[in-house]
């Protein structure tokens, strides 16, 4: 799930407004920013899953450190507090619990590869519901995520332009289209295997 973290974003942003849209896009997808270097460099993987083809979901992801419940609890509250001391506390609450919202979200379409410690110590089960197991249903409650989100956002939107006059009501019609192009476009190409 890549863009399904967005469309969520999107939504949060329709209700908190002091919150950058960028610091919410960033929060959403954090777990995976630090996995990618952790990836490169070969500590956390991507394994092909047996049951799976090639493309959407067709991964199991070992991401013992970025991915474990510990490791997402502790990478957003720093990344909470990190942008507590500019825009202040409720912020900070509002991004570390986005970034949190990552790990939650892919509990749901993960196969059992979430682990709850990092470096799965005391090898605990690791989690994971697997609707990835299911791409068809994966994608539509990814897209449901997208359209609820991207509705939002330009609602929101919208009726910031007409408190500020109306004559902004243009720009937030085309934010709000190209929330929702751009989420379908990223689902789209997860979907089909471009993104990985």
């Amino acid at each position: 799930m890549i863009a399904g973290h967005f469309g969520l974003a999107a939504g949060v942003k329709s209700v908190e407004r002091q919150v950058p849209v960028w610091a919410l896009m960033l929060a959403t997808a954090w777990l995976d920013v630090v996995f990618i270097p952790l990836y490169a460099a070969g500590v956390e993987t991507i394994a092909p899953a047996p049951d799976a083809t090639i493309g959407y979901g067709g991964g199991i992801i070992h991401a013992d450190y970025t991915h474990s419940l510990v490791g997402a609890i502790v990478l957003s509250a720093l990344l909470g507090a990190a942008f507590g001391w500019r825009w202040g506390r409720r912020a900070a609450l509002v991004i570390g619990a986005v970034a949190f919202s990552h790990w939650l979200l892919d509990l749901v379409v993960h196969r059992e590869d979430l682990p709850i410690l990092p470096a799965n110590l005391g090898n605990l089960p690791k989690l994971g519901f697997g609707l990835w197991r299911l791409p068809t249903a994966s994608m539509v409650t990814e897209l449901a995520l997208i359209l609820i989100g991207a509705w939002l956002y330009w609602r929101a939107a919208r009726e910031a332009a007409q408190l500020a006059g109306g004559a902004k009501t243009l720009r937030a019609d085309i934010a709000g289209a190209l929330a929702l192009i751009g989420g379908i476009a990223v689902l789209f190409a997860d979907f089909t295997g471009f993104l990985g």
